[in-house]
């Protein structure tokens, strides 16, 4: 006997996923501050579609397999950022596409770089891929990007970069991105994970990188500013080698024709982008102050969201318990490596000042 079967070691030393709580024992409304989603929701046009699919004709053509190749959503964003439609490809959230792309070019002994604070995913992703996953000290929760092309060896594969960077807020400016391309080696492809570019106006999120360079890739979801977070949808553009290796892993039937559809709906509501930024932008810049006055150390975000850190663990713990008696849901940062800090998601501007007021019980002379 030669026991049971057993996953790769790499799998085992992977801590779950564990997204943003979004209930609270006792309480039946409670405000929902810890997933980053879009306090306005999704906007008419996909509301719209959705309810045209799923209404008098509920249940019809179920039976049919959907399209394995996107050809509509691909279109309509590229026809939306100027792109190739052949070099889009679609995912279950971005987070589908981060995890091919650790599959197709990260294997054991293989290393996948991220900035000390990025994403959770880039870990967990790298793991089950039998990669090591390398964190790379930041400055000032800002990516370094000399620290970043210092840790680059011989087996690094892929570099995770979130521009704007979750959960932190902050943000790389471009010419540093572009510094971090030029200094990388052509063998490692550079991830532009732009999840929250949506919120920087003007910002491409590296779209023209990929158009000049051959190792870099942009990734991009509907599950935030869209606000399509529970049908989850996510893309990703890069050079067509890349595109091919993707396109042989891919799951051929990974988003219904309901997912595609509804998206496509959102790429052509432009105007609810539009209030969704600026709507953020107002209680965003509020909300911060309004922590700093508290004396919270609170760095400027970019995405929806921002993080305020106390002055320790502890007075994070606080916080968060006064939160949660009054029905807020924050997320804490431990598995961040910042068990200091609380991310809140920026909601409608009463919800900022609900926030706002019941930290201020607890967070004066607390900031770092």
């Amino acid at each position: 006997m030669n026991g049971l079967p057993q996953p790769k070691p790499s799998v085992q030393a992977i801590a779950p996923y564990v997204g943003g709580q979004a209930k609270l024992a006792g309480r039946a409304e409670v405000l929902k501050l810890s997933s980053n989603e879009n306090p306005l929701g999704p906007g008419p046009g996909a509301i719209a579609a959705f309810r045209a699919l799923v209404g008098g004709n509920a249940g019809a053509g179920l039976h049919r397999y959907p399209s394995s190749d996107h050809a509509r959503l691909r279109a309509a964003i590229a026809d939306l950022h100027g792109l190739d439609a052949a070099r889009v490809i679609c995912g279950v959230g971005s987070d589908e596409i981060i995890a091919l792309l650790c599959h197709a070019y990260a294997g054991e002994g293989d290393e996948v770089l991220h900035s000390a604070h990025g994403f959770l995913m880039y870990r967990l992703s790298a793991l089950a891929a039998g990669a090591v996953p390398v964190a790379v000290p930041e400055r000032d929760r800002v990516a370094d990007v000399d620290a970043l092309l210092a840790a680059v060896t011989p087996r690094t594969k892929l570099l995770f970069l979130a521009n704007p960077n979750n959960p932190t807020g902050t943000m790389l400016p471009e010419a540093e991105v572009v510094r971090l391309a030029d200094g990388l080696p052509s063998s490692v492809l550079l991830v532009l994970d732009g999840a929250y570019v949506e919120y920087v106006e003007g910002f491409d999120g590296g779209l023209a990188m990929v158009e000049a360079r051959p190792n870099v890739v942009v990734t991009r979801t509907f599950s935030k500013i869209y606000g399509l977070g529970g049908l989850r949808v996510g893309w990703g553009y890069a050079p067509a080698p890349v595109i091919d290796a993707l396109g042989r892993i891919r799951p051929p039937f990974n988003l219904s024709d309901l997912q595609q559809a509804v998206a496509i709906a959102a790429l052509g509501d432009q105007a609810h982008l539009d209030r969704s930024r600026a709507e953020n932008a107002q209680a965003r810049d509020w909300l911060t102050g309004a922590l700093r006055a508290q004396g919270l150390a609170v760095d400027e975000s970019h995405g929806n969201f921002v993080l305020a850190r106390f002055a320790e663990p502890e007075a994070a713990i606080r916080a968060d318990q006064a939160a949660r008696a009054a029905g807020i849901i924050l997320r804490r940062m431990d598995g961040y490596g910042l068990p200091e800090a609380l991310r809140i998601t920026i909601g409608t501007m009463e919800d900022c000042r609900r926030v706002a007021d019941v930290l201020a019980g607890v967070s004066e002379g607390q900031g770092t």
